[in-house]
């Protein structure tokens, strides 16, 4: 049995999630970096140290056998962060059925399967469970993102029904609510907004940072911090909470 704190990052082969598990790992936790990407779970496991576990968030028997893997493998689970999560761009009345049920696919029923999962292996010890949200759970001013503002909002509201449950058990839980990220995704989205409203890219990116009291467009790191505050001692009477992180981007 390990003796350091044992967590589980999805969607951890890129962006967001690989800046969560570097910050785990740096902070002394052992680290089982889940992807759909075998590759990339692979590199960034290689990269800090863990060990990768690939997983498709919304198939519950494969989410139910990354749990079990990794209290096999570490025998213990103190941290899971669910931040898989995709987001399309379009208006609102052109977003087609299968669109929306693929984004609530992965990124409601993926924290639902993964919270689950996480809450039984922790019902005897305890344990900290962080969603990642986003400020689109909070607003619904989000240009051609209804599908995913919807996503969203459902994760923060999951996230308060999970910690109200779950607190006797000694299990916390809170999601994050990133801003503009720098990564991947975002580069997917500044294109479809660039094309969506007929300006450039830069435009785009332009706006965003001018949207952020902060000056400047969030990067991962800002996020992998925060997720690491919540999963410390220093957040012990935290639990429910969907704390910003965006710069000032929404405030509430």
């Amino acid at each position: 049995m390990t003796e350091e704190k044992v967590a589980v990052v999805t969607g951890a082969g890129s962006g967001i999630g690989s800046a969560i598990a570097h910050r785990l790992a740096s902070g002394g936790y052992a680290v089982a970096v889940s992807d759909l990407d075998p590759r990339s779970a692979g590199a960034v496991a290689e990269d800090i140290g863990g060990v990768a576990v690939p997983a498709d968030v919304t198939d519950a028997e494969a989410v139910a056998r990354l749990g079990e893997g990794v209290l096999e493998r570490f025998s213990r689970l103190d941290l899971w962060v669910s931040n898989a999560g995709v987001s399309r761009m379009s208006p609102f009345v052109d977003i087609p059925l299968e669109s929306f049920e693929a984004t609530m696919a992965v990124n409601v029923r993926g924290v639902f399967l993964c919270g689950q999962v996480a809450a039984r292996l922790m019902l005897d010890r305890g344990g900290v469970v962080v969603n990642v949200a986003s400020m689109a759970g909070k607003q619904g001013r989000v240009p051609f993102l209804a599908d995913y503002v919807a996503s969203k909002f459902a994760v923060v509201g999951l996230t308060q029904a999970m910690a109200y449950e779950l607190a006797p058990y000694g299990i916390r839980v809170n999601c994050v609510c990133p801003g503009y990220v720098a990564t991947p995704m975002q580069e997917r989205e500044v294109a479809w907004e660039s094309e969506l409203r007929g300006v450039s890219a830069e435009e785009v990116r332009a706006g965003w940072v001018a949207d952020t009291p902060l000056g400047r467009l969030e990067e991962p790191a800002d996020v992998a911090d925060a997720v690491f505050f919540l999963a410390s001692d220093s957040a012990r009477f935290i639990t429910g909470e969907a704390l910003a992180v965006n710069g000032g981007a929404f405030m509430d």
